[in-house]
């Protein structure tokens, strides 16, 4: 019997963190599930973005189940980006835009994507009560990321406490390494919200990274 795939324990590094300390990692090519959308993540695109996104993912686990490839589905990962990155230290949501998403293995081919989207809009067509629509649905997308050379920590605590960490990312660590941005914020929940106490919030916490040396 094949083993079923599990991300957190076959790519552990990616997935854990020491609060206070950041490391530095090469991410290598992954790909996603992912729906893009704007604005404050309490408001109502993200609500019903989200309710897209895992059924489709769910849908392209059953289809490698029944393949004998079955996988863990991942934590739920978001990147986050804006004009001017202090939008985030200023806690400015209007001007974040966001990406969210869900790994899947290698194995999975853009049939297979294809066959789980139509699957989950037929069974959302037949919900009376769907948390989503067919337009936002068909949102969902699939892409491959290559994230590279990044820096990651483990921040603990509610999301809105997330500024102070960033700050001292882009203010201190960056330019001590000698570094600029390569690519957008990118969060990684560990925690179900809907269940953990905001102060109890596990959240990998992500920045692809260049040397500044490479911008001349």
């Amino acid at each position: 019997m094949t083993e079923k795939l599990d991300f957190k324990k076959a790519d552990k590094a990616f997935y854990t963190g020491k609060q206070g300390r950041w490391d530095r990692l090469a991410l290598p090519l992954m790909q996603f599930v992912m729906i893009d959308g704007q604005g404050d993540p309490n408001g109502p695109d993200y609500a019903k973005a989200l309710p897209s996104l895992y059924p489709v993912a769910y849908g392209i686990k059953a289809i490698c189940k029944a393949a004998g490839q079955d996988f863990t589905v991942p934590p739920l990962e978001a990147v986050w980006y804006a004009k001017d990155p202090s939008a985030f230290v200023r806690n400015n949501r209007a001007e974040w835009r966001w990406t969210a998403m869900i790994r899947m293995p290698d194995h999975v081919m853009h049939d297979v994507f294809d066959a789980a989207l139509t699957a989950s809009l037929a069974k959302s067509a037949k919900k009376k009560d769907a948390a989503t629509d067919a337009d936002t649905m068909k949102r969902v997308r699939f892409e491959a990321v290559e994230e590279g050379d990044s820096l990651q920590t483990l921040h603990i605590g509610a999301y809105t406490d997330e500024a102070a960490t960033l700050a001292d990312l882009h203010d201190r660590l960056m330019p001590e390494l000698g570094v600029t941005f390569n690519g957008p914020h990118h969060e990684i929940y560990l925690s179900d919200p809907r269940r953990t106490a905001p102060e109890n919030l596990k959240t990998i916490l992500r920045q692809p990274v260049k040397g500044t040396r490479d911008e001349k």
